[in-house]
């Protein structure tokens, strides 16, 4: 389990004074269900600490990059940056899955649930790192992970809401509205997970899942528009 550490040390090239700050970034609640004994808590607090230190450095960054944009796009631009979906894909990069101390059930989750979880315990590094080695180390993690997917971000227009994205080009194309529905629902009341189809007309287009009906139709258009992305 060592391993787990050593190996997120070098591929995110910092090495920390305190190890263990480390090993709780990359331990999941569930984990601690199977193994009481473990030595340090689960990495929530972390999370929420490493949050607020991701969200700081790309408001910084922004403001510094963009001295004439407003409030508002600015905005834009650090929630396409800062959300879920871009967190579990630098967690991906960084191969920080493998480090993961996870139970066994968490390990079975694909999908949106597994991107959760990446995405938690990425914002958790970003906490410890901010703990062990301070602002300016912190930022130079990101600046090398995160911030470049900037370019991306506004080439793509990910930091629009992606039904609204997907309902302007396709009015501009094809002079309709998107619509969606609910192709069906299962899992129990509790982790409830929604299938939403979008629509152009009558043709079904693409599908997208979330744990809400909301989550289900913005990851549909998000699928559509790769889909009629040339």
């Amino acid at each position: 389990m060592q391993d787990n550490v050593e190996n997120t040390e070098r591929r995110i090239g910092i090495e920390f004074s305190n190890k263990n700050i480390l090993k709780e970034a990359l331990t999941h609640r569930s984990f601690l269900n199977e193994n009481p004994s473990w030595q340090v808590s689960h990495n929530e607090r972390l999370e929420y600490l490493g949050d607020a230190v991701a969200e700081l450095i790309v408001t910084e960054f922004l403001y510094s990059l963009y001295p004439d944009k407003q409030e508002g796009e600015l905005t834009s631009f650090r929630a396409a940056l800062v959300n879920y979906q871009m967190m579990a894909l630098v967690a991906r990069e960084v191969m920080l899955e493998q480090s993961l101390f996870l139970s066994k059930g968490e390990m079975k989750d694909t999908g949106r649930a597994r991107d959760v979880i990446l995405a938690n315990a990425f914002e958790a590094l970003v906490g410890a790192i901010y703990l062990d080695r301070g602002y300016d180390v912190t930022r130079d993690f990101l600046s090398k992970f995160l911030l470049p997917k900037l370019d991306g971000v506004l080439k793509d227009k990910l930091y629009k809401d992606p039904k609204s994205l997907l309902q302007e080009i396709i009015q501009e194309k094809e002079k309709i509205t998107p619509s969606y529905k609910v192709l069906k629902e299962h899992g129990p009341d509790h982790k409830r997970v929604f299938t939403v189809g979008v629509f152009f007309d009558e043709r079904r287009v693409a599908e997208g899942e979330g744990a809400s009906k909301q989550d289900a139709e913005n990851e549909a258009a998000r699928m559509a528009l790769k889909i009629i992305s040339p």
